[in-house]
């Protein structure tokens, strides 16, 4: 009887995709049953070839050799996980295999991962696609009886391998340029840079803004609320300290008159389900998790607890087939502290808006919500907890009734200038009531007011000057650089804004999946660092902007790549046609670095000269330490200072640097704390003779338990017994 291989993207899916279809027999990276064969990648089994594949005078970088445009880029098989390769293959190329079905993530990249493996291991076989957005036992199961022709998605898999080559020719050229033109370790991308750009846009705001002082009139009554100055255009600050002493001089003695009472009822509907980008943002905002930590929790929530759906996601609405799941979904998280929520949800006949269910704005995958799996709190860590709270409270909240309240604004006219107060009374707390009733940033100004009727005159009114100052654009966090990233319009220049309407269609630069290891990247790259919660700029990163084409620092870039990636993914576009247009693009790039009078000045540049050349050399820190490196790339040099290690200092208990060599070396710490490395190891050694082993102790509280043996409990107990 012929099977069918399962290939899926990772060992844990694999296993769960196994054990719903019966697959028991385990073997060498796979998992067997009578039917089917389940094997899996580890990501990218298969990747494309380095520059030196190609040519052997691509192993030394030289500006004279760029650019590197091979006429057909090749595949090689990644050393680090060639034996997961060999085990796939082997199951792919059995005779009694008669079909395949691909089971990796359903996404772009998803496709790329099994159909280079396909390619690499050059197999013929039929292929149907799973696509499932969570990999419960029901979703695998309903997957399997909707399997979809293999041939749907050849090309999204033609637009993954666009997208791919594409950065090969432009990041590689663009990255050797600038490395061997300015020697130093420079890299570019159509992601990073733009980001890099984004910042450096920010930064620049800040630095050309001008605080200004602005004042404003507020108005107490002896009825216990305040009434504040507006202008006939609703504004309430005025930047002429004249003004508003003027003003306050000839109001000092009015009565306050009521000239009109609003009162309007209004609903304020639950914000949308949550994409990644949203997720990460508010993750980041709260905890401070940075955009990858998110990511990797989500991906613990989906893969291992099952209890949320699929996290790559830049939807933030379900489609019309999830929407008879969503009680069930409700029951299987509604517990603990969530159950009088979901219990209201449960007894509502849903009725959901566009906000909620539309088909037309779900791409690959709706947006993350529970499954419908059960979860068990106390099987989540404290990290896992805190994500899986912010997921389900955002889905209880959509599904719950409105916010309601009326809103009452009060205008009263002191002489012949307009007061106005606003207060507001709940009449329903709907969704808020998930988040225990926290006050919004809206709610501020409202108060609460008595009885008030039209004609009231308040005499006696205590009218006061109010200042204040204008404040600076706020620094990037990460969370509101990855919100950037998914929208970046305001940072492209007014002859790009053109192309704003395709950036937002196709979402931005980068993509869900990576944007947290782009920023992951700057800030490995030390193109930026981190001061607390914000982000600055490096020294190098802004010299990185002066050197690199103007092309690369724009999104604009990018929003023309994914337009044409997209066309490709849609069958209206070639894959040719597009790369040749891309090693066009990369002459022109390349040429641009070569003939570029920038220079590149070394902010990290020591007075140690190198023992092999006489250069000086840099100095580089990283989470393993410092180093003194060669500012000549080609002599490549290299000095340790100080070494990062996991010895404790004896004082602080915080962890000790090794610094120096060979005989010298020697632990420092940050609290003043010095000790000789032969010093160390004989505290050391004399800390081990006196330290107790596991097995002295149980030996120890055997013999204490001895003594107790006759107890008067033990006695009145054995009685009992009798």
């Amino acid at each position: 009887m012929s099977k069918i291989v399962v290939l899926a993207e990772k060992p844990s899916v694999g296993r769960d995709i196994a054990r719903v279809l019966g697959c028991t027999k385990k073997g060498n990276g796979y998992l067997e049953g009578s039917k089917y064969i389940v094997t899996w990648a580890l990501g990218h089994l298969v990747t494309l070839a380095d520059p030196e594949t190609y040519d052997d005078k691509y192993k030394t970088w030289r500006m004279e050799d760029l650019p590197m445009l091979p006429t057909d880029l090749r595949l090689v098989v990644i050393k680090k996980t060639g034996k997961q390769f060999s085990a796939v293959k082997t199951q792919l190329t059995r005779n009694d295999v008669s079909e395949i079905v691909i089971a990796t993530d359903a996404g772009r990249e998803g496709e790329l991962v099994a159909r280079w493996i396909l390619e690499k291991v050059r197999v013929k076989k039929p292929i149907n696609r799973l696509w499932i957005s969570s990999v419960t036992d029901k979703a695998i199961r309903d997957g399997f009886q909707n399997l979809k022709p293999g041939e749907n998605y050849i090309n999204l898999y033609e637009s993954a391998v666009a997208r791919s080559e594409a950065d090969w020719y432009v990041g590689l050229n663009a990255t050797r340029a600038l490395t061997t033109r300015h020697n130093a370790q420079l890299s570019s991308g159509r992601v990073q840079t733009p980001t890099l750009a984004m910042i450096a846009i920010k930064e620049q705001e800040i630095k050309e803004f001008k605080p200004r002082k602005f004042y404003g009139l507020e108005a107490k009554t002896d009825k216990g609320f305040k009434l504040v100055w507006q202008d006939d255009k609703n504004n309430s600050r005025m930047f002429s300290k004249e003004k508003a002493d003027a003003l306050l001089g000839e109001l000092k003695k009015e009565a306050a008159k009521v000239v009109q009472i609003d009162k309007n009822h209004k609903k304020k509907f639950a914000p949308q389900l949550y994409d990644l980008t949203e997720l990460q943002r508010d993750a980041n905002r709260i905890f401070n998790y940075s955009g990858k930590q998110t990511l990797s929790i989500m991906q613990k929530l989906y893969e291992q607890h099952k209890v949320l759906t699929y996290p790559r996601t830049d939807s933030r609405v379900i489609t019309t087939d999830i929407v008879p799941t969503l009680k069930d979904r409700v029951k299987a998280c509604g517990v603990d502290e969530y159950s009088k929520a979901a219990a209201k949800v449960l007894k509502k006949d849903l009725k959901l808006s566009k906000a909620v269910v539309d088909n037309a704005k779900v791409s690959d995958h709706h947006a993350i919500i529970p499954t419908e799996q059960a979860v068990i709190l106390t099987d989540l860590d404290d990290r896992e907890r805190k994500i899986y709270d912010l997921v389900v409270k955002r889905f209880l909240a959509v599904l719950s009734d409105p916010h309601e309240f009326e809103q009452t604004t009060i205008t009263a006219s002191i002489g012949i200038e307009r007061f106005v107060a606003k207060g507001k009374v709940i009449k329903q707390q709907g969704w808020k009531e998930i988040y225990n009733n926290t006050n919004d940033d809206e709610d501020r100004d409202d108060q609460q007011l008595p009885v008030i009727n039209k004609g009231d005159v308040f005499t006696g009114v205590r009218i006061s000057l109010t200042e204040g100052e204008t404040k600076p654009p706020e620094r990037f966090t990460e969370g509101a650089l990855l919100q950037a990233m998914e929208n970046p319009v305001r940072y492209m220049s007014s002859d790009e804004k053109h192309l704003a309407t395709t950036i937002n269609k196709t979402g931005g630069i980068g993509t869900v999946a990576t944007r947290a290891d782009v920023i992951e990247k700057l800030f490995n790259n030390m193109y930026m660092e981190q001061k607390g919660k914000y982000i600055y700029l490096t020294s190098t990163g802004r010299q990185l902007l002066d050197l690199v084409p103007e092309d690369l620092r724009s999104p604009a870039l990018t929003a023309q790549w994914e337009k044409k990636l997209a066309l490709i993914a849609e069958g209206k576009l070639k894959k040719g046609k597009f790369i040749a247009e891309i090693k066009d693009y990369t002459k022109e790039a390349v040429n641009e670095i070569k003939n570029s009078d920038e220079k590149f000045k070394h902010d990290n540049m020591t007075g140690t000269k190198c023992p092999n050349c006489g250069k000086l050399m840099l100095e580089i820190n990283n989470k393993h330490g410092r180093k003194l490196v060669c500012q000549d790339r080609s002599c490549g040099a290299k000095k340790n200072i100080a070494k990062q290690t996991n010895a404790r200092c004896p004082n602080c208990h915080k962890r000790l640097e090794l610094r120096g060599e060979g005989e010298g070396q020697m632990f420092t710490c940050k609290c003043g704390h010095r000790e000789k490395l032969s010093t160390f190891n004989a505290r050391k050694q004399k800390e081990k003779k006196h330290k107790v082993s596991k097995q002295d102790v149980n030996k120890y509280m055997k013999k204490q338990d001895d003594g107790f043996t006759n107890n008067a409990l033990a006695e009145a107990l054995a009685k009992l017994k009798k």
